[in-house]
């Protein structure tokens, strides 16, 4: 996808789709990454800014908004929520050209250093993570209060009072009146301490009603003394505490419960659906569907999209509470299969007042804004899919394309990808990702032409099974819309694009005979050399222009697929470099990779190591100390022995 900047009028079109509205946009380059998140109280005129002069942005600014391919935005209520919401966001995607949070001097944070054995607790208004396992909580507006109520857990809960030990051999005074637990001396072990500062984390998380009820009890008794001033003192502490940790819809009180909200937008013929995923109080997702309108009501819609949605996911991944905006028809059916699911308790709940309320207003209004967008590349979309159909020559136009690709570099790290197209759009929520399990396709040896084959059998074996069982599958597609009446099977492509030539297209037609579906499936290839388009059987491309709509969707679509692919394999190759090279040596695992390397204290010990020595090693017997050594020096374990060589003459 080419920059926004050398494309005008989708441009300006791409702005004028922005509200005026407070929120969180985020800018997206080609490769469908976040290069920068930023908040605003009007949306439109701040992105709009970045388009406008360029004489007066940063240098760096400037070179982020030549590689801005798409723009997203969150619209949120008010400026302080957008602020909340960008602090998240940046902690989740950690964008590129977000070095800090934007106006990072001005709002404090919290930090609690967990790396530590005796973690500490400050403010900072400076961001640098000294090792993985600190967190910083915020951003706080107002400074003064952050300060006030961190004072009063200190009070509260006994906390590491000082960076340094006053005394070197005893304890300071805090412990002797109960402030501090006496972290110097080690009077309380590690674990024990660590328990304690995960109450205190809960409460600048949101979670704060163990603190809330430790105060009331203690304003309580001092009522009780007519020590009327000092339970005033903490009425102030306990309002304090609640603006501290303010009402926000990004935000609820009851933190703990994390939870799914569903929200749509609908007109005569279609419906934008939101799905906000929110853990631990916080905003950590979302996604978009688009659904047939026509002749359904919303509650239909959005019991559907839940079908579709949780049908795909792992079982860590489902809630334990949805929050939808309208009544589901069948949503005792729904909590049932979802519990079943999560193998846990599964709610689902219709709220109609306070702040739950307003969280699914909140969904609704950004429902709203994809509707519009979406509304407006309807019509080109249709026309795209319209020639698609003329070109394949297929009886309607399709309204499920999937994409394939494969991703190596000389056969190692190999991985497949899946993209789908939903009516000329990306839907994302059914992208899947394959690792390549054929051994003959490692590292030095590669073959494309299998690794798509052995995708192509493992994305349709269910529906072969099915087939084979004696199943309709003309009527399982034209059922296709609910996963729960049709036992998973309802993702069956319209057309199926192979990224490659006719070898990758008879490779895929050959795994598709051994399924039994060769004459079910509509089957293409995409050359990339000169985009042609190739078709089962047939040894010439098909007559078609590279920039006609048809082409172009499935120029998209083959795109999208190789950067999905791209970005799997990418990840699977950091993941192998940073493994330690032991683990790669059969019958070690990590418990025996972490005693070897605490006996030998580095890899480059354990390879010249003897067998002896080897053997020698906690866990470590003959035969493990043997192939230990053989995987350091294949050569030495591929040549003979000594006792093994004949007598020379």
């Amino acid at each position: 996808m080419a920059p926004l900047l050398t494309r005008p009028q989708v441009l300006e079109s791409r702005l004028r789709d922005i509200p005026a509205e407070p929120g969180c946009y985020l800018m997206r380059d080609g490769d469908d990454r976040i290069l920068y998140v930023g908040k605003s109280k009007s949306l439109r005129s701040r992105v709009r800014s970045y388009f406008r002069s360029r004489h007066d942005l940063s240098p760096r600014i400037r070179l982020m908004t030549r590689q801005v391919c798409e723009i997203e935005f969150i619209v949120t209520d008010s400026e302080a929520e957008a602020l909340a919401l960008e602090s998240n966001l940046i902690k989740n995607h950690q964008p590129h050209f977000n070095v800090l949070l934007k106006d990072d001097k001005k709002y404090p944070y919290l930090c609690i250093t967990w790396s530590e054995p005796y973690p500490r607790i400050f403010i900072t208004r400076r961001r640098r993570f000294r090792s993985p396992l600190d967190r910083f909580y915020g951003p706080y507006v107002d400074v003064g209060l952050l300060r006030r109520t961190l004072f009063l857990v200190k009070r509260v809960f006994p906390l590491r009072q000082r960076p340094r030990p006053l005394h070197p051999d005893r304890t300071c005074l805090n412990f002797s009146i109960g402030r501090c637990p006496g972290v110097c001396q080690e009077m309380i072990t590690s674990q024990d301490y660590h328990r304690t500062l995960r109450k205190v984390a809960m409460v600048f998380q949101g979670r704060s009603d163990e603190l809330q009820t430790l105060l009331k009890q203690q304003m309580e008794r001092y009522a009780e003394r007519l020590d009327f001033e000092s339970a005033a003192r903490v009425r102030d502490q306990l309002q304090g505490l609640d603006q501290l940790t303010a009402d926000q819809k990004m935000s609820l009180p009851d933190s703990s419960v994390s939870r799914d909200v569903l929200a749509l937008a609908s007109d005569e013929r279609v419906a934008a659906v939101q799905l906000f995923q929110m853990r631990a109080g916080k905003l950590v997702g979302r996604l978009g569907y688009t659904a047939d309108a026509s002749g359904l009501e919303p509650g239909v819609i959005l019991q559907r999209v839940i079908e579709e949605h949780y049908s795909q996911v792992d079982s860590v991944e489902i809630p334990p509470e949805l929050l939808v905006q309208h009544a589901l028809p069948q949503q005792d059916l729904l909590e049932e299969w979802l519990t079943e699911q999560r193998e846990r308790k599964v709610q689902i709940h219709w709220p109609q007042r306070r702040q739950k309320a307003d969280l699914i207003e909140l969904v609704q209004r950004n429902a709203e804004f994809e509707l519009l967008r979406a509304k407006q590349g309807q019509e080109q979309q249709a026309l795209a899919m319209e020639d698609l159909a003329q070109l394949l020559e297929l009886s309607a136009s399709p309204r499920r394309i999937e994409g394939y690709d494969i991703s190596h570099i000389q056969g190692s790290d190999a991985v497949a990808s899946q993209v789908v197209f939903i009516d000329g759009l990306p839907a994302k929520q059914h992208y899947r990702k394959y690792k390549i399990r054929s051994s003959s396709i490692r590292s030095g040896h590669s073959d494309d032409f299998m690794a798509m084959a052995e995708v192509i059998r493992r994305r349709f074996r269910r529906w072969a099974r099915a087939k084979a069982e004696g199943a309709d599958l003309a009527a399982l597609r034209q059922r296709g819309g609910s996963a729960l009446q049709t036992d998973g099977l309802n993702d069956w492509p319209d057309v199926v694009m192979i990224d490659g030539g006719k070898g990758q297209l008879s490779a895929v037609m050959e795994a598709l005979r051994e399924l039994d579906l060769q004459e079910e499936l509509q089957v293409c290839s995409l050359a990339k050399q000169r985009e042609e388009v190739f078709l089962p059987g047939e040894s010439q491309p098909l007559d078609s222009e590279p920039d006609q709509l048809g082409v172009a969707l499935l120029r998209r679509l083959r795109d999208e697929a190789h950067r999905f692919a791209v970005s799997f394999h990418r990840q699977q190759r950091g993941e192998r470099m940073k493994r330690s090279r032991l683990s790669d040596i059969p019958g070690l695992g990590p418990k025996r990779v972490k005693e070897l390397l605490a006996h030998f204290h580095s890899i480059d010990a354990i390879q010249l190591a003897s067998i002896e020595r080897l053997s020698q090693a906690p866990g470590v017997g003959p035969s493990l100390a043997r192939e230990i050594h053989d995987f350091f020096h294949p050569e030495a374990s591929e040549q003979p022995s000594d006792d093994s060589r004949e007598p020379v003459a």
